[in-house]
């Protein structure tokens, strides 16, 4: 018995509670050697909600969960018939698994995510921004450089008429 990862699709916003439902089945079932993980792809992000820094986590794959299982016609129906799964990923009655590799990739960035907290938006020059922290305050302005390594931007922004850079940190801004 060979378990490998499927893709499910569920509502997008019950990927926990469908995780739970799930994981209730599987222990009430006489299936249970059939399963192994069942994961719902997050990272920390962080933000700055009232001048403070907070951390959340944000599902990189809305609407999907990653499941360890060997596939049969019985476990297929265990998680096809749960409440909020629409489907598997990958074909109507026999779903291809996803590679080790794309599951380690996942893991590694869930990893690197718990780590490391991303900041919750990502930005490119030519953003518009509007600085939400700092002595810059409601200013907006324009991403010219972009260094992710130290979380940081570089800003033009209008102070006196004039177009001046500011150097800010991700947390600092957000987007328009």
């Amino acid at each position: 018995m060979v378990k490998r990862w499927y893709v499910v699709h569920v509502y997008s916003g019950f990927e926990g509670k469908v995780k739970h439902s799930l994981e209730e089945r599987i222990a009430s079932s006489p299936l249970k050697e059939y399963f192994g993980e069942i994961i719902v792809p997050t990272e920390t992000v962080v933000e700055l909600v009232k001048g403070e820094r907070k951390e959340s986590s944000r599902k990189f794959y809305p609407g999907y969960i990653l499941v360890q299982m060997a596939l049969t016609d019985l476990t297929w129906h265990l998680v096809k018939d749960t409440g909020k799964v629409t489907g598997f990923l990958g074909g109507r009655d026999k779903p291809s698994p996803i590679t080790d590799a794309e599951v380690e990739q996942i893991l590694r960035r869930m990893e690197a995510g718990k780590q490391k907290p991303q900041p919750k938006y990502h930005f490119e020059p030519g953003d518009e921004i509007r600085v939400i922290d700092g002595p810059f305050t409601n200013f907006n302005g324009t991403v010219e450089e972009v260094n992710p390594e130290k979380g940081k931007i570089k800003v033009f922004v209008s102070i006196f008429g004039r177009s001046t850079p500011v150097e800010l940190e991700f947390v600092q801004v957000t987007k328009l």
